[in-house]
């Protein structure tokens, strides 16, 4: 099918959608009408002249204008509610028939239905249906509105067989579609394979974790996707009310469950990205990334040891030299009780912090490190001391001495202002001692002198994770750990204060202040989870610590350079928790000549990589071009025309991350129409994970390699963005030979999957 037909597919079936969403609002406009006027009606249906009593029929009719006028307004309000994307599925059936699925019913003049409310027995199938079991359904539409009108349409196409061959198929599931139809025992069976796998992980019980697992254009996302809305409708009751936490790089989930699962999605799904997840516990929206060294070192449970020793000594305490990261400490506690010198010193205090801290949160442990200060200050008096335990608690706890040094060691610390700390030299160097390298230290003081000014911090992704370890070891900050409330009214207490004692407790029993504020959920779904770091794991862990779990990744494109201490997470989330893990092993998007190309790069590096199988073949083998720095505009200009005539949709051009300020300026600078322009786009390497393009452009793959930890993944990354074709450049210095990149050498040794090879030039 030429990019003609199917943009004129497209057409036609947008304009058809819209027919029939058109006649929806056209209805829903009459029911309204019916219901303002029901509404108006059932208010005045019983009127009496009779000021001062009504007998017992007149109340009876009272109580019928109530319950006509309540269920009359309660539809108005329906129906004025659910007007923003109304209508969002359609099915159409084995039988002949078509069925719209929407927000609420809508019946047409004969109770026909225009549209199935999705809670509905008969909308089952839209969230259960899949290839292996399409309970009926030929082919699966979601439908995207804006207000009334259709904007973009998505197919899957469940039973081939019932199809007519005619049949439309628009969108992701057209690539399916089509191997779908193709003829052949071989292709059949590559069929039923990806389709019996995707069945399996979509329908998988919800208890304990699902891992779904594979390689580029597998369709682990969409399976992802689907498995979402199967477990929301099928068991709704539960995560209504324990509410399902989605994280990945984009808000694809969220605009999906939003509208197939009306209620659900706007109420009880909550969409994250990596950087905003501790906003339930801290004002932090990060979207910066570090450079790969920095991010590498802030995601290591290695920080968990240097966070801990961090809060040990606040920055309220002098800090005069240390050994290793043993801190030495001036600030002594010295006071006089009843004519006796009492000192703890710096150390003994230490100590005693750490004492307390075994056992409670720091921002929690205020009261029971003064106790501790009493009582070692109690062991210091004489033996012939004639001062009454009480009595000597009030006298030191009062003393001027003594709320200094508490307020010294035990002041309230906030997890920004304490992360901040380790911008200083002397600090990091004494709470990573043992823990970094002195290289490894420049590393991090580097990155924390990107965070901008005091206060008005700018937060990276990697940061967050620190962020929140440092909140569940802090604690919730209380107001005042020294006032209580008080019970019992005094004398001058007004009447309108009056409260009883139980009220009291009650709140303190159900707003316990020492309780940990991060929000729980009852199930968690992590997409791109081989992005995730052992930092980040812990951090997601403290909201699912009782969920279930969907994850979804390829570990051929993790770029984490130690496997074992991110297994060692992943295993700590998991635990003894039931476990299943499915394999996505075909790669149905990217053609089988882009793909041979990148599996030959990823697998010389990393052998042990569990590649996928492409099966679809374009017959346009990748374009390798090697051009002189001062040439790159006009490479670029040649590419982006030849590829602008060849595919019409998007085009992507992928660069490492210290070239996209130049590259954006040189791609402006080009002379394309705007047509072109508005399909170009220019992301890093790291921005475009998870995304897909008709055809891309790789700009200087070595580099890329060198710029990133693990870097021959992230090319493998980029290499496997488009769906139909790709061109890498590499750029020499000017006046050098046109040498290809190292990233190209020996390639072929490794055995690849396309039918011809890569063209050169």
């Amino acid at each position: 099918m030429t990019t003609h037909d199917i943009s004129s597919d497209l057409s036609r079936e947008l304009a058809l959608e819209q027919a029939h969403v058109d006649k929806v609002y056209e209805r829903l406009a009459v029911a309204t009408k019916e219901a303002q006027r029901a509404a108006q009606s059932g208010a005045s249906h019983y009127r009496s002249d009779r000021g001062d009593y009504l007998r017992e029929e007149d109340m009876t009719s009272v109580y019928e204008r109530d319950v006509f006028a309540y269920q009359a307004a309660k539809r108005l309000a329906i129906l004025e509610a659910e007007h923003e994307g109304l209508v969002f599925g359609r099915l159409d059936l084995t039988d002949g028939d078509t069925d719209y699925i929407g927000r609420i019913g809508v019946h047409d003049d004969d109770y026909e239905p225009l549209v199935i409310d999705w809670r509905a027995r008969a909308a089952e199938p839209f969230y259960r249906a899949t290839a292996a079991d399409p309970m009926g359904v030929v082919r699966r539409r979601v439908l995207r509105c804006r207000d009334d009108r259709v904007i973009a349409i998505e197919d899957d196409l469940l039973d081939g067989e019932s199809a007519p061959s005619d049949l439309p198929v628009i969108g992701e599931g057209a690539l399916m579609a089509a191997l779908t139809r193709a003829r052949g025992h071989r292709m059949r069976d590559i069929v039923a394979t990806i389709q019996g796998e995707q069945d399996e992980a979509i329908r998988a019980p919800y208890q304990g974790v699902t891992i779904i697992t594979g390689g580029p254009g597998t369709g682990k996302t969409v399976v992802a996707l689907h498995r979402a809305a199967y477990l929301l409708y099928t068991h709704r009751r539960r995560f209504e009310q324990g509410g399902v936490l989605v994280v990945g790089p984009s808000d694809v989930f969220m605009n999906y469950i939003e509208r197939v699962l009306p209620s659900l999605g706007e109420d009880s799904v909550t969409l994250h990205s990596v950087g905003t997840i501790p906003s339930d516990v801290l004002p932090v929206d990060a979207h910066r990334t570090d450079h790969s060294e920095a991010a590498v070192i802030k995601g290591s449970v290695r920080m968990v040891d240097i966070l801990a020793r961090l809060i040990q000594v606040p920055a309220t305490v002098p800090v005069v030299g240390r050994t290793g990261h043993q801190p030495k400490l001036e600030k002594d506690l010295l006071l006089t009780v009843k004519g006796n010198a009492l000192r703890l010193t710096g150390k003994t205090l230490l100590g005693l912090r750490r004492q307390t801290l075994r056992a409670t949160k720091t921002n929690h442990a205020r009261r029971a490190g003064r106790d501790l200060m009493v009582n070692a200050l109690w062991d210091l008096m004489p033996e012939d001391h004639d001062v009454e335990r009480e009595d000597f608690a009030g006298l030191v706890s009062d003393h001027p001495a003594f709320l200094e040094a508490l307020a010294t060691w035990w002041p309230t610390q906030h997890a920004m202002m304490e992360l901040r700390r380790l911008s200083y030299p002397e600090v990091l160097a004494r709470v990573a001692d043992g823990i970094l390298s002195p290289q490894d230290q420049r590393t991090l003081l580097d990155s924390f002198a990107e965070l901008g000014p005091e206060g008005d911090e700018d937060w990276s992704v990697a940061d967050v994770a620190l962020l929140d370890e440092l909140a569940a070891l802090l604690g919730t900050p209380l107001d005042d750990d020294n006032t209580e409330e008080q019970l019992f009214l005094t004398a001058e207490s007004s009447a309108n204060e009056i409260v009883t004692v139980s009220d009291r407790l009650a709140r303190e029993r159900t707003d316990d202040p020492y309780a940990d504020r991060f929000v729980t959920y009852a199930h968690v779904l992590v997409d791109e989870a081989q992005d995730i770091t052992p930092m980040q794991w812990r951090m997601l862990r403290r909201r699912g610590a009782q969920a279930s779990w969907t994850i979804v990744g390829d570990p051929a494109q993790s770029s984490w350079p130690d496997r074992d201490e991110l297994a060692q997470e992943v295993e700590a989330l998991v635990g003894l928790g039931q476990r299943r893990t499915f394999r996505m092993s075909t790669n149905y998007r990217s053609p089988a000549e882009v793909f041979d190309l990148a599996a030959k790069v990823v697998a010389r590096d990393f052998p042990e990589a569990d590649l996928p199988h492409a099966v679809r073949s374009t017959g346009i083998a990748p374009e390798l071009r090697t051009v002189h720095r001062g040439q790159l505009a006009d490479a670029l200009q040649e590419e982006v025309d030849r590829l602008a005539d060849q595919v019409r949709g998007t085009i992507g051009v992928i660069t490492p991350p210290s070239r996209q300020f130049d590259l954006e300026q040189m791609l402006a600078g080009l002379e394309l129409d705007r047509s072109v322009r508005e399909r170009l786009t220019c992301v890093t390497t790291l921005q475009a994970k998870g995304l897909e393009y008709d055809a891309v452009v790789v700009v200087a793959p070595d580099e890329i390699v060198a710029e990133h930890v693990g870097g021959t993944r992230i090319l493998y990354v980029a290499l496997t963005r488009p769906t139909q074709q790709l061109v890498t450049i590499d750029i020499v210095p000017n006046g050098a030979p046109l040498a290809p990149g190292a990233w190209r050498a020996d390639l072929d040794e490794y055995p690849g999957q396309a039918a011809g090879g890569a063209q050169a030039s």
